[in-house]
């Protein structure tokens, strides 16, 4: 007998978190398995910031935090987005959470009702869909592809908007396929949203240091749709501060108030000792940060380098992404393909092959609204990084 919620049983696992438990269970298994499939830096978190975490232990911040955050980090969090994206927040429009993720969920859940479509350009982040599902809401996708850099396009938005659309949700720089909006791209988006005033928009920009192209953009910083616009952030990617969990939003009062008290009735305040810490991460300017410097030149050495083993390889379509660190190749080439008993029909078939094969572990497009293609990670060493994509080419060579 299944007793579970509806709610639970609707959900899908998260296919990048359930590629990640596979390869550490192949790995305790004795075999040596390369695992691309986790949206995680491989570099730690800078010495400033873990100095800080260790000064509020010594300090006795373990009680209690105010649920929407420290007022100190919440107005350190309104200065960085004045200094860094020239966005005016005050600090009641913040409220600081467990991770975006729960960022996410809080405004999710605090604007959309049963049965409103919410758009999504697709490829997305996986768990978009599983929140908007959680809501009781429907989504509705515009597809992106390979062609245009997996950019939507202001047409295709406003051909989606109906009376019953209350948000559009959306990524830049984009996990999974690295995409990056310029800031014209986003005054289109925003001319869009004029001629629609029901439609709220999320942007979610936890990538936002990851970027090779110069500055970052928001669409929160047009005028017209800014009091519509939630805007989405964290230390997890720019920090290399993924399991501290920190996220945060910037909103009307209104919606931060909403999240603020929805919050409270879940998790309350985010850990102290994290929030001490962010108050430094914070103050840090990227302009001016080895750290971050340092990781950015990595990652986009590494991008060139995947990109050009993986364009020797036959059947892969390949684009060069702006952002993030992530690449999300169009592998079509090899569906009907078989190698023995074996026969690869979709992007799941082609990345259990590769698993099972050649003990590389990347996630099938189909996670992310993109089924013609994969994502592969590539943060992580240039020498694992080399072997993964050799193991890559050697797998898809056997496939006849």
């Amino acid at each position: 007998m299944n007793y579970l919620s509806e709610r639970i049983n609707l959900l899908a696992e998260s296919e990048t978190l359930a590629m990640t438990r596979r390869s550490r269970e192949l790995r305790a298994q004795g075999f040596d398995v390369i695992n691309l499939s986790i949206g995680e830096p491989d570099f730690n978190t800078p010495e400033h910031v873990k100095e800080a975490a260790k000064d509020a232990i010594d300090q006795n911040y373990s009680h209690y935090t105010p649920v929407p955050g420290y007022p100190e980090l919440r107005q350190a969090i309104a200065n960085k987005l004045k200094r860094d994206n020239g966005l005016g927040y005050t600090a009641d429009q913040i409220v600081v959470s467990t991770g975006a993720k729960q960022s996410l969920a809080n405004a999710i859940l605090c604007l959309v009702n049963v049965g409103e479509e919410v758009l999504i350009p697709a490829p997305y982040w996986v768990s978009y869909k599983e929140i908007i599902k959680l809501a009781g809401a429907k989504g509705v996708f515009i597809e992106g592809n390979i062609n245009t850099d997996f950019k939507v396009t202001p047409d295709q938005i406003e051909a989606a908007i109906t009376p019953e659309t209350k948000l559009f949700i959306f990524s830049s720089p984009c996990n999974p396929s690295g995409t990056v909006y310029t800031f014209d791209e986003l005054k289109a988006f925003a001319e869009v949203f004029e001629r629609h005033p029901h439609v709220f928009i999320i942007s979610d920009e936890i990538y936002e240091n990851i970027n090779f192209v110069g500055k970052h953009y928001s669409i929160a910083s047009f005028e017209s749709i800014y009091d519509r616009v939630i805007l989405i952030n964290g230390l997890s990617k720019g920090f290399a501060m993924t399991g501290w969990r920190l996220g945060y939003m910037a909103a009307n009062k209104e919606i931060a108030k909403a999240c603020d008290k929805l919050q409270g009735q879940i998790t309350s305040g985010a850990c102290s000792i994290t929030q001490r810490a962010a108050l430094v991460a914070m103050a840090t300017d990227p302009s001016e940060s080895d750290d971050i410097k340092r990781m950015v030149d990595a990652f986009k050495y590494r991008r060139d380098l995947a990109i050009s083993m993986l364009r020797e390889i036959p059947g892969v379509r390949i684009n060069v992404p702006d952002g993030a660190f992530y690449l999300f190749p169009d592998i079509t080439a090899y569906f009907g393909k078989s190698f023995g008993e074996r026969v690869i029909l979709s992007g799941p078939d082609l990345c259990d092959y590769l698993l099972d094969t050649a003990f590389v572990a990347i996630v099938p497009g189909s996670a992310f609204g993109s089924p013609e293609c994969i994502r592969i990670s590539y943060a992580t060493s240039e020498d694992t990084l080399r072997e993964a994509i050799r193991r890559i080419g050697e797998a898809l060579a056997k496939l006849k």
